[in-house]
């Protein structure tokens, strides 16, 4: 058990190390010189790093509008965040959680390999959740354990890796112009509804990213500028909200509010720019790598990556996804508080910033901004009443104060979880 625990947590659900040893094989397959190797490997985990540094820069600057909006107008609930839900179903289901992620991972490529969904699931983390998500399902409702829990678990979550981005894979290839990668992440409906929806409203030729501004605000089009300035403009507007004073008292640490507003939107342009430095690296090696990989092992197969590989093909979509997105999570808690909800869900920086932009991105690539806006909406109602139905379903954690956050989560999650509940009282 300790053996599997350790593959699954520390390699497999590693993203760096295991997109490392998927790039390693497939340069190995090729019989590729050994500096060759070395280099590729080292270059592909670098790239991921890289993107990680940038992605978590980004969750640092975020992460204190909750609590300010939360002292602000009186918030108390739960609290979507898939880092702090994941160790707290790890320590109460780690086990058997991880054990299902290494079968649902060897399920995946015996599904890409022998079926038409040649996909293989590379966002370990994500894997990672998901496992112990369908874990906490089949244990409450179901009341498997042991080696029951862990093949059916397994199954389940080897079919669903390639499914969910099967689904996807057509809207993926108008964002990035066929390029012979895919998207998996627990956003996957989101991007998949976002192109889907987009279609019907717009034209892709009208695009966000070819937005016409006067030559004074040229500079937007940059991406670390316009990120960076947009993101100062909105947390001086928070400070303003909550009272420049008692929010600087919050969590300025004694700096003055105007300044660290100006910095925490600077720390986001910087944020971005490391993420798409990052991506860029990545895929400069991962899809060379990758093809000795499916042409030995799965032929055909793309590497299923995650959602910080789109923002490249259309940051502005992006930015505007989250700015649309998360002040309708704000509003959708109010309306939850409302309606009494036994568990208030929380509007979450992180989920809006992380479902909501790609979603746009989607949008965007099949019916231009009407797309990415409509997107934008339709993903911040899923992940916000989603997500909070999903809560009652998982058991103890219930009243963990933190949940998912993903739009995976709160509706696959949620019918999946409404399914076992069924079937659990009928046996």
């Amino acid at each position: 058990m300790d053996v599997f625990k350790f593959l699954a947590t520390q390699i497999l659900g590693q993203p760096p190390i295991l997109v490392g040893l998927v790039a390693c094989l497939g340069l190995i397959v090729q019989r590729k010189p050994i500096h060759a190797i070395i280099s590729g490997t080292m270059k592909t985990v670098v790239g991921f790093l890289i993107l990680v540094i940038g992605a978590v820069t980004i969750v640092n600057v975020l992460s204190p509008i909750g609590p300010l909006l939360e002292n602000a107008f009186g918030f108390k609930g739960v609290v979507p965040n898939d880092e702090a839900i994941g160790a707290v179903a790890l320590m109460q289901y780690g086990g058997e959680g991880a054990l299902v992620m290494v079968v649902g991972f060897l399920v995946n490529i015996l599904v890409a390999r022998f079926t038409k969904y040649k996909y293989i699931y590379l966002t370990g983390h994500h894997l990672l959740y998901t496992a112990l998500l369908i874990t906490v399902l089949l244990k409450v409702h179901l009341n498997l354990s042991g080696l029951p829990l862990i093949i059916v678990g397994g199954i389940i979550l080897g079919i669903y890796c390639p499914l969910t981005i099967a689904l996807v894979q057509p809207y993926m290839k108008k964002v990035t112009g066929g390029a012979p990668i895919a998207y998996a992440h627990s956003t996957n409906l989101g991007a998949f509804l976002g192109g889907f929806l987009g279609q019907y409203v717009g034209n892709p030729d009208d695009s966000t990213e070819n937005i016409k501004l006067p030559e004074w605000l040229s500079f937007f089009r940059d991406t670390t500028l316009s990120t960076g300035f947009t993101m100062i403009l909105i947390f001086v507007a928070i400070m303003l909200i909550v009272g420049p004073i008692a929010a600087a008292k919050q969590v300025a640490g004694g700096q003055n509010w105007l300044i660290w507003a100006i910095m925490q939107g600077l720390q986001f342009g910087a944020g971005v720019t490391v993420l798409l430095s990052g991506v860029r690296m990545l895929i400069a090696e991962i899809v060379p790598a990758f093809k000795g990989f499916s042409e030995k092992i799965v032929p055909d197969a793309l590497p299923g990556l995650d959602c910080p590989v789109v923002m490249p093909y259309a940051p502005t979509a992006w930015i505007l996804g989250f700015l649309i997105s998360f002040p309708i999570g704000v509003i959708l808690t109010f309306v939850m508080a409302g309606m009494n909800f036994k568990y208030l869900l929380i509007a979450g920086v992180v989920p809006h910033f992380f479902a909501s932009g790609p979603a746009a991105v989607f949008g965007n690539a099949t019916g231009g901004k009407k797309g990415a806006i409509l997107a934008a909406v339709v993903s911040a109602v899923l992940i916000s009443f989603g997500n909070a139905m999903l809560i009652p379903l998982t058991g103890p954690l219930a009243n963990s104060g933190t949940t998912w956050g993903e739009m995976e989560y709160g509706i696959w999650g949620t019918l999946f979880g409404y399914v076992v509940k069924f079937i659990g009282r009928m046996f």
